[in-house]
């Protein structure tokens, strides 16, 4: 079923329909949400945007375009949580990464996901929407609330970036 008629059902009040479309975008908002904002903090900002979702669905404008509209509440949510934590005070890492689950850890140790941590915020969204949450260049535009040159943009620079560090650690 596509996520244009389940969005329908559900500002028809289809309990089910709903519960469809959590199943079927669950994994690739927290997906998005952990690549931004890391493993201990992607439960809580996911499950906000899904409050977000439900609030805003009756004011969705074109139903078809759920993905981009989705990605941008994530992306809002993912904003309003690194602007709470810039303006609190820094937390040692050592005390950070003991609070983290191990098997959260081991998975944040691969190579790639630790490029794409070093990558400024902006760089990272776009290769994380573009390349894996398979994103089309005009809805990462959209998302981004920018034009598409400036995500191309982003997405060289980005690409540039993750291959100098990762050639710097090592790798190729």
């Amino acid at each position: 079923m596509t996520d244009e008629l389940l969005v329908v059902r559900c500002r028809l009040g289809e309990r089910e329909a709903f519960a469809e479309l959590v199943r079927a975008w669950h994994d690739p908002v927290w997906n998005y949400v952990r690549r931004m904002l890391g493993p201990s903090r992607a439960d809580d900002v996911a499950q906000e945007v899904w409050v977000a979702v439900v609030r805003g669905l009756p004011r969705l404008k074109e139903p078809g375009r759920f993905a981009p509209w989705l990605f941008t509440i994530a992306r809002r949510a993912v904003a309003d949580r690194l602007r709470e934590e810039y303006a609190r005070p820094e937390i040692p890492l050592e005390e950070e990464r003991a609070s983290a689950d191990p098997i959260d850890a081991l998975v944040e140790s691969a190579d790639l996901l630790s490029g794409l941590a070093g990558l400024p915020v902006r760089e990272r969204e776009v290769l994380v929407l573009f390349y894996l949450q398979d994103l089309s260049l005009e809805d990462c535009a959209q998302v981004c609330a920018v034009p598409v040159g400036t995500v191309k943009s982003r997405l060289s620079r980005a690409r540039r970036m993750l291959r100098e560090q990762l050639t710097e650690e090592g790798y190729r």
